[in-house]
């Protein structure tokens, strides 16, 4: 008998099915990014452990935990997407988070563990209060998502100030602060947070139907319905999942400095969320999503604006530069941009062996 053909992927197939998923080009910008501040410091990845704390400190402990919360808003955006949604109001959501929990904890007057558990679960309610209510005017209602977010975005920045009368508040409490400056063997608390919280979110989507059922009514809604998938339940889970994590997100924010600013926390956090996601791979045009795509979106964006800073480049010039890096991303990774250069290597190819023939 003769031997079995091993069936194990080769290291050419490995290669070759990589550079043809969407996030590819995003993790060449991340490295290409890392190799620029490398060339202008040589030890700027370089990590190094406080010997009295055991804590682990450098530039990529603080681009992991700057990506936390970019994270946790860019992977709730993901699901919205994917249904032809799209989530604005999860910068002021962030904001409502924050307000929720600085004011209850200032008001309390103790800096306890309870105090700081009861903050959070108030947030994180609060924030699944204006996800049902996106979910509902988008599913039920019938509203457009944009314009459904949009009336969210301001009304939720509103509601921030009414709950903090319009002024910055701060409070004091050393669980509360310990969620964003904490750290877990080194490690920021709040990243192993949130890949905890998007590793549980993955498996839910993925180990089961939810994932697909989601990629369905983004793929074509009417057909999901004739399938006997109904839209409106899984729609308005998905906007309370986006809301609840931009709560999350608000929690990490307030909780690095213990104050939220109503008019600045979470301002252009919508902008870095869909950004991730497109940068990601997944299509604004709904359907199949990445979350992995995502993540590495998130991480792209922390390190990005990390580069600005360690650049020196000017504040006036940081959204221009911003954006040019993410347009020639996006363009890396646009189909028409992929087939036009390998329709030119094709024609180049071919060039060579009638050359070689003739």
């Amino acid at each position: 008998m003769s031997a079995p053909v091993s069936r194990q992927p080769s290291a050419v197939q490995f290669v070759t099915r990589l550079f043809h998923q969407p996030y590819v080009w995003a993790i060449v910008a991340l490295i290409l990014l890392l190799v620029i501040n490398l060339t202008k410091n040589p030890g700027y990845l370089g990590v190094s452990v406080n010997p009295a704390t055991g804590n682990l400190s450098g530039n990529v402990i603080d681009i992991l935990r700057a990506s936390a919360p970019i994270m946790m808003i860019a992977v709730g955006m993901t699901l919205v997407i994917a249904t032809r949604g799209i989530d604005l109001s999860v910068g002021s959501v962030m904001a409502v988070a924050g307000a929720v929990s600085m004011e209850f904890m200032n008001n309390a007057g103790t800096g306890s563990f309870g105090t700081a558990a009861i903050a959070v679960i108030l947030a994180l309610g609060i924030s699944a209060v204006l996800g049902t209510l996106n979910g509902i005017l988008v599913s039920i209602v019938g509203l457009q998502p944009f314009i459904t977010t949009l009336v969210m975005m301001l009304a939720g920045r509103g509601l921030a100030k009414v709950i903090t009368s319009g002024q910055n508040t701060s409070a004091t409490n050393e669980s509360f602060r310990w969620l964003a400056n904490g750290t877990v063997l080194g490690f920021p608390v709040v990243f192993v947070i949130a890949v905890v919280i998007v590793a549980v979110l993955a498996a839910l989507v993925r180990r089961t139907a939810l994932g697909l059922m989601i990629e369905s009514i983004g793929i074509n809604p009417k057909a999901a319905r004739m399938a006997g998938i109904r839209p409106v339940g899984i729609l308005i889970s998905v906007y309370i999942v986006s809301a609840v994590l931009a709560g999350v997100a608000g929690i990490f924010s307030t909780a690095s400095v213990m104050t939220v600013e109503v008019a600045k926390t979470g301002m252009t956090a919508e902008m870095d969320a869909i950004l991730a996601v497109v940068i990601g791979g997944t299509s604004l045009a709904g359907g199949k999503f990445s979350l992995t795509g995502s993540i590495i979106g998130a991480l792209l964006i922390a390190t990005l604006d990390k580069t600005i800073v360690y650049m020196s480049i000017p504040s006036s010039a940081t959204p221009a530069f911003k954006a040019i890096v993410i347009v020639v991303i996006c363009l890396l990774q646009s189909p028409r941009v992929r087939a036009l250069f390998n329709q030119r290597k094709a024609t180049t190819t071919s060039t060579r062996k009638e050359a070689v023939s003739a």
